[in-house]
């Protein structure tokens, strides 16, 4: 039997405080979101992509060598792994890379990967975490 693993991505965070923030105060509060819970931050997450322990190895195997595959084999290194706006580019330009040659399963879990990207990249404050359970 295989483990799974799971991609969730950050989709709220609530502060712990009853006052609204005014809007020309937005950049300290994206700084106070991303100390987290130090200031009283939760992060929510939403699982976005699943799959199984063998296919996760097939999509790190499809990746070409070099840093976009050291990321993603991350996960299998240390039992999870975090993609945020430091790592779109990187991982989009590896999966572009491949893309011809991928079989219909990795190029389906790459295309969802590729629109979580994309939100990273919209707004930078979101972020992936990913995990074996």
């Amino acid at each position: 039997m295989t483990g799974e693993i799971v991609f969730y991505r950050l989709n709220a965070k609530i502060l712990e405080r009853e006052e609204d923030v005014p809007k020309d105060a937005r950049e300290v509060v994206y700084y106070s979101l991303a100390i987290g819970h130090h200031v009283g931050v939760f992060d929510c997450f939403k699982p976005v992509l699943r799959c199984s322990d063998d296919l996760y190895d097939r999509l790190v195997a499809a990746l070409p060598e070099g840093e976009a595959r050291r990321k993603l084999d991350g996960l299998r290194r240390f039992g999870e792994i975090m993609i945020d706006k430091t790592h779109t580019r990187l991982l989009g330009e590896a999966i572009e890379q491949v893309r011809p040659g991928l079989d219909a399963e990795v190029a389906a879990w790459f295309k969802e990967l590729e629109i979580s990207l994309a939100a990273i990249e919209q707004e930078p404050v979101i972020y992936l975490m990913g995990r074996r359970k």
